[in-house]
């Protein structure tokens, strides 16, 4: 049920939005209409028709919160509340999907990064304010503040519920595609708490992420987000021992890995790189393909995935993209010209704790054992993240033992 709910959510609000406006006002009555439904359905039943059952409750909720408001009295009482009467049939609920539309409002390049993922969550994926706020570790009236924020930022903006202009419209898919991403690596690796991973974030967003390929099938970077993610999330069950300890990629049990979700992920990305214009997801799953084709680390094929990293510094170039090239060119060409590369990034990662733990990686390579600790032990202090914490640790214990 809290599935079905989930996948409701964007397509009711979509119905309301386009038939009544103001954003912010419908997505509180959706709310509302979710939370009797999730009272209601496992006492009564689930109705034949959710949607249309969630669409009729939340228009009642909406006339609701317009006959609150005091400021609309009189617009009301003057016939004001005919206007929100049932839609015509032309505009039945199932009629039409604007789910996307909804992610190109939630992601309004108005917003700041931090809003868009929070108002995606709460408007696309249907969480509650408090599950969004227990994800991101902070109190949920500072979470509801960012969700208020962000609904009438929007409102000010003037955005009508439609389609971004054509010329415009690629642009805006790409920060959709943006905002996606930082939900799934906030899932796989937190930033900060006890917890390596948020299986519920993670999930999320390749739910999120199925939904825009299923509405946008044919579009390359689309296929390449969902391919990188399924590649990334298949390694999740060998990332960590059972009491949440960190296990690096080259030490993972291979054997852990979800087969299925890899073979669907390189049926993508094949796909994708055979007929669209290649773009910076479809490159990093590309990456991520040969990372989970190699039956075990030493078999990786480093010099085809120094290739690519070569090609997206090119179409994508930044700080975090130059980190991982460093990496490989340190596996094709040995950790001296690895840590050559680090001085590009030296600035910009400045007091990063994955330039730091990189470089200790890399000095470690080259044998430089006491370097190496330091270098982890400085990573480790600048990491927010328990569980890299105690992995950087014992990775700076380990090297001079």
């Amino acid at each position: 049920m809290e599935a079905l709910m989930r996948e409701l959510a964007p397509q009711v609000l979509g119905i309301l939005v386009r038939r009544y406006g103001q954003f912010d006002s419908c997505e509180d009555a959706v709310q509302e209409a979710l939370l009797e439904a999730a009272v209601q359905w496992p006492r009564d039943g689930q109705p034949d028709n959710p949607k249309a059952w969630l669409v009729t409750v939340a228009t009642r909720r909406l006339t609701d919160l317009w006959r609150a408001d005091s400021a609309r009295r009189r617009r009301e009482e003057a016939g004001f509340v005919e206007t929100v009467a049932p839609a015509a049939d032309s505009d039945r609920p199932g009629d039409r999907d604007d789910t996307l539309t909804l992610l190109y409002l939630c992601c309004h390049p108005a917003l700041s990064p931090a809003s868009q993922v929070a108002l995606t969550l709460r408007a696309v994926g249907g969480l509650t304010t408090a599950e969004i706020a227990r994800a991101f570790l902070v109190p949920e009236a500072t979470m509801a503040q960012r969700i208020s924020r962000a609904k009438q930022r929007i409102k000010a903006t003037g955005s009508a519920f439609q389609l971004p202009p054509e010329p415009d419209r690629e642009d805006r898919l790409q920060v959709v595609l943006q905002v996606l991403y930082l939900i799934f690596n906030e899932g796989y690796t937190a930033t900060s708490g006890p917890d390596l991973q948020r299986g519920d974030l993670t999930l999320e967003a390749m739910r999120l992420t199925r939904l825009v390929h299923r509405l946008l099938p044919h579009d390359g970077e689309v296929c390449g987000l969902l391919a990188l993610m399924l590649f990334t999330n298949a390694r999740r069950a060998a990332r960590s021992t059972p009491d949440g300890s960190l296990v690096p990629l080259a030490e993972q049990n291979r054997a852990l890995w979800d087969s299925a979700a890899i073979a669907e992920g390189a049926r993508l990305i094949t796909s994708s790189l055979a007929t669209s214009a290649l773009g910076p997801y479809q490159v990093q799953a590309a990456i991520a393909a040969l990372h989970c084709e190699a039956e075990k680390a030493s078999a990786t094929d480093w010099p085809q995935i120094l290739a690519l990293y070569q090609v997206l510094e090119r179409i994508a170039p930044n700080p975090m993209v130059t980190l991982n090239h460093a990496v490989a060119v340190a596996m094709v060409h040995g950790p001296s010209a690895g840590l050559d590369q680090l001085a590009s990034v030296q600035e910009a990662l400045k007091g990063h704790h994955r330039l730091d733990a990189v470089r200790a990686h890399l000095l470690e390579l080259a044998g430089d054992a006491p370097a190496a600790r330091d270098a982890y032990l400085l990573a480790a202090r600048r990491t927010t993240s328990l569980p890299e914490r105690r992995y950087l640790e014992s990775r700076a214990a380990q090297v001079c033992s």
